[in-house]
């Protein structure tokens, strides 16, 4: 009997490998562990991962891990969700009219590169040291990225699939909703992944500035004490900070991109 023939037409499909990415976490931490613990790896450098550990965990047995990491969630989501939005509505009138994107290309093509970090204390004096110069920092550094993710996937939409819809007499409300909105939708939730990475970072720099409570006003606080154990706790709620949003984002591309198989 001949051998049955493998199923050849993944398309390059990834496969899922369960444990892969533990196992090298894992690895990492035992090393720089063992390292710091023989002092191959100086103290001065690197604190002992159990040690921060036991940091973390002082930090959430007295209640201070929310009283920080609550304020940066809040601040993070009213940001993103501005920028976010902002971003979509304008990357797809971008990508739909053609005034639109006479006008709004250039523009954006301008100020994509501007460190928005760099403009942290010209939004100080325009908003205040207060909450909305978070705000407006972290929606302004999410805002371009989206933009150029969103009209850049709407170009990439099969034209094809919108002859087909115009030759069945769809309406152009019909084409944006059925055909243009579900073929943009991987490359918007990619360029989303981009965002609110960056969107985490300008937090961090904001909370920097004039605030008691965030993720960044405590890592600037333990930095300035030359805390190692304090700092790499901040860093490491960053950290899974950033993984818990890719998680969601993965959750939701499967939920929203099953039609892709």
């Amino acid at each position: 009997m001949a051998d049955p023939v493998p199923f050849r037409g993944g398309g390059f499909a990834p496969k899922a490998k369960r444990g892969i990415g533990a196992a090298v976490f894992i690895a990492l931490i035992a090393l720089v562990e063992w390292g710091t613990a023989t002092g191959v790896i100086s103290s001065l450098t690197l604190p002992r991962p159990s040690d921060v550990l036991a940091e973390f965990v002082s930090l959430y047995q007295s209640g201070r891990l929310w009283d920080h990491l609550l304020p940066s969630l809040s601040r993070l989501a009213v940001g993103a969700a501005f920028g976010v939005t902002a971003g979509v509505l304008i990357g797809f009138a971008i990508g739909l009219f053609s005034y639109a994107r006479a006008g709004l290309v250039p523009l954006v093509a301008a100020i994509f590169p501007i460190p928005k970090i760099a403009l942290l204390p010209l939004f100080v004096i325009w908003f205040g040291i207060d909450e909305a110069s978070k705000y407006a920092l972290i929606a302004f550094g999410t805002f371009t990225p989206t933009v150029v993710a969103t009209y850049g996937a709407v170009d990439n939409v099969d034209r094809t699939l919108i002859r087909m819809g115009q030759s069945f007499g769809l309406s152009w409300f019909s084409i944006v909703r059925k055909i243009v909105l579900p073929g943009a939708m991987p490359g918007i939730l990619s360029g989303l992944r981009i965002s609110l990475a960056i969107a985490i970072i300008l937090l961090v720099a904001a909370e920097m500035l004039g605030a008691q409570t965030g993720v960044g006003a405590y890592i600037l606080e333990a930095g300035s004490l030359y805390d190692l154990e304090r700092l790499f706790a901040g860093v490491a709620i960053l950290s899974v900070l950033g993984v818990s949003v890719s998680f969601v984002i993965g959750r939701v591309e499967r939920r929203l991109l099953r039609w892709r198989g």
